[in-house]
C-alpha cells in the first residue's frame, strides 16, 4: 500500500458522504453511518477490537444451537472455497465471529487482519464491512476491497449472508473473506451462491432441531422452488415457520408463531372436519378459527355448546 493510499481512500469516502449519495447508494449510506453515527475515521489505523476469552466463551454459549447447526455447512463451504485462499466465519448478531474455518498456512495473515474469532466486526466498531453491514441491512452482500470504510481493510473482500433462527429472527451472519488481490468477479459470484446455499442449510438444520418432534413440511415459493419450511404438530397445527416460509405465507417474522390450522394456512378442503375422527385436532382447529369463542366453535362444528364443553374437558383443551 503506497503512502498516499490512506489519504486518497479517506478523501473519497468523505467526498461521497458530502455529495448526498447516501440517499441513492446503500454503500454510501453505510459509509455515512460509520462516519456520522459511529464517529469513525476512515484513515484510523487501530486494530480491530477483540473480546476476551471469557467473553468469547459466553458469546459462543449464547448461540450454542446456531453453532451446532452450522458445523456441517461450514465444513462443506470451506471445502469449496478454502483452496482459493478464503476463510469462513460464523458471526453472532453482535458481529462477533464465534467460529471459523481456514487454512493453517493463512492463519497468521487472517489473524493480523482481525478475521478471527472474538473480533468485533459490527459497523459500530469497524465501519462498512461484510459482517457488520450485513447485520444492519439484513440482506446478502459483498463488501469488496475499497468499499470498506477503513483504509486498513481495503485489501479484503468479504461476502456475507444473514442467518435467521427458528422464529425468523436474525441470529447471525455467515461470511467468506479473502485478502487475495487476484479474486475475480466471477469467483466472487460463485462464493455468493455457495455462501447463500450454506446459510439456507444452516437455517433448515436449526429449524429441524428446534421442532424435532413436529412434522416438517416444505412450502413452495413463487418461482416453484422450495419456499421454506413449516413445522406441523400432531393436531395438524402449524407451530413454526422459517423466515422464507413466513414471507411467502404472509406471517410476521421474528416472533413465536401462534398456532394456525395447517389447512387454513396452506389451503385444502376444511369442510370435512368433523368429530368422528381426529377429534382433538378438529376441536383445536375449530377453537382457533373461532378465536377461542366456544359458542362460535360449537356452531361451526354443528354441536351444542354443552357437547363441545364435554369434548374440550375430555381432551384437556384449554379455551
Amino acid at each position: 500500500m503506497n503512502g498516499s493510499m490512506p489519504q486518497h481512500h479517506a478523501a473519497r469516502v468523505e467526498a461521497a458522504i458530502a455529495s448526498g449519495q447516501a440517499a441513492r447508494s446503500a454503500l454510501v449510506a453505510s459509509w455515512r453511518r460509520s462516519s456520522r453515527l459511529h464517529r469513525l475515521d476512515p484513515s484510523g489505523r487501530g486494530s480491530p477490537h477483540r473480546l476476551t476469552e471469557v467473553e468469547l466463551s459466553q458469546a459462543r454459549e449464547r448461540i450454542a444451537p446456531l453453532l451446532a447447526a452450522a458445523q456441517g455447512a461450514m465444513d462443506r463451504l470451506y471445502q469449496a472455497v478454502g483452496a482459493a485462499g478464503c476463510c469462513v466465519l460464523l458471526a453472532d448478531d453482535d458481529g462477533v465471529p464465534v467460529d471459523r474455518r481456514g487454512s493453517p498456512a493463512d492463519d497468521a495473515t487472517f489473524q493480523s487482519w482481525g478475521l478471527w474469532t472474538g473480533a468485533l466486526w459490527s459497523e459500530e466498531h469497524e465501519g462498512t464491512n461484510g459482517i457488520g453491514t450485513c447485520l444492519v441491512e439484513q440482506r446478502p452482500l459483498t463488501i469488496d476491497r475499497d468499499q470498506h470504510f477503513f483504509t486498513r481493510n481495503t485489501l479484503l473482500s468479504c461476502t456475507a449472508v444473514p442467518i435467521y433462527d427458528h422464529e425468523a429472527a436474525l441470529a447471525g451472519v455467515l461470511d467468506v473473506s479473502s485478502c487475495r488481490a487476484d479474486r475475480t468477479d466471477a469467483f466472487a459470484s460463485l462464493i455468493a451462491l455457495a455462501a447463500g446455499e450454506a446459510a439456507r442449510r444452516i437455517e433448515a438444520d436449526l429449524f429441524r432441531r428446534a421442532f424435532a418432534h413436529a412434522r416438517i413440511v416444505l412450502t413452495q415459493g413463487p418461482d416453484g422452488q422450495c419456499g421454506g419450511l413449516i413445522a406441523v404438530d400432531a393436531d395438524d397445527l402449524v407451530i413454526g415457520a422459517t423466515r422464507s416460509a413466513r414471507l411467502g405465507l404472509g406471517i410476521a417474522p421474528g416472533r413465536a408463531l401462534r398456532p394456525i390450522p395447517a389447512a387454513d394456512l396452506l389451503g385444502g378442503d376444511v369442510a370435512h372436519d368433523h368429530l368422528a375422527g381426529g377429534q382433538r385436532a378438529v376441536l383445536q382447529r375449530a377453537l382457533l378459527r373461532a378465536g377461542g369463542n366456544v359458542s362460535a366453535a360449537a356452531k361451526a362444528l354443528g354441536v351444542s355448546r354443552a357437547t363441545l364443553h364435554r369434548k374440550l374437558k375430555r381432551f384437556e383443551l384449554n379455551h
